[in-house]
């Protein structure tokens, strides 16, 4: 054997070895796993019945605490009485304040923080064709998903007509309405034209009602 043909026969079985080494090191490797989802946030906005805590750079005695938010969504405090801060982020409501003192001619520049002590109570119902009906809370700084809701309640049962699920909201003024939402569709991955249906956001004190399918 010539050493040209020597040098090209081991040149072909070292490729042969590394090719080899590298197919058994992606045969053992497992696939990276997905990530979950994280939960969305959301700016949160003051509701009725949370508790807020309200200071004033400098001025110690209009610091107030455990300020319940009432029905109309007002504070009442020192010197300006009810502030409207019901449906505002604390950003809003902190500038809602300042404005109240300043418009007042209480205080020429205040620079107000608030924080929230305590949310109120949110949570949204679900009844009808679903495996675990009952009263669910919302998270205050995240979003809660029709579709996230039925998964959550253990899914639609066998006489569900998942394709048809209401919401019943109640809006301050005392006006109802009602969505009709296609969810079976969202968890079975079909691809329909109500695809984004599952996506829809619930509020405090929705009512979720889910039919029975008519045979």
């Amino acid at each position: 054997m010539t050493p040209t043909l020597r040098l090209l026969l081991r040149t072909t079985v070292g490729l042969l070895l590394v090719g080899s080494s590298l197919l058994a090191q992606g045969a053992t490797q497992s696939p990276a796993p997905v990530p979950a989802e994280p939960p969305k946030a959301i700016t949160y906005r003051i509701a009725s019945a949370d508790k807020l805590s309200i200071s004033i750079i400098g001025e110690s005695d209009l610091n107030a605490g455990n300020k319940r938010v009432d029905a109309s969504g007002n504070i009442n405090l020192a010197l300006v009485n009810d502030v409207r801060v019901g449906g505002l982020t604390v950003a809003e409501a902190q500038a809602a304040v300042e404005n109240a003192y300043r418009e007042g001619r209480i205080l020429r520049h205040p620079q107000v923080s608030i924080n929230i002590e305590e949310y109120s109570p949110r949570e949204v119902s679900i009844s009808g064709m679903i495996k675990i009906p009952g009263k669910y809370p919302l998270p205050p700084e995240t979003v809660l998903t029709l579709k996230d809701l039925v998964l959550r309640a253990g899914g639609f049962t066998d006489t569900a007509n998942g394709s048809k699920v209401r919401v019943i909201r109640t809006h301050s003024d005392g006006t109802t309405k009602i969505f009709i939402k296609d969810i079976d569709s969202v968890i079975r991955a079909k691809e329909t034209k109500n695809s984004t249906d599952g996506a829809f956001v619930l509020e405090p004190g929705d009512l979720v009602y889910v039919t029975e399918k008519i045979i």
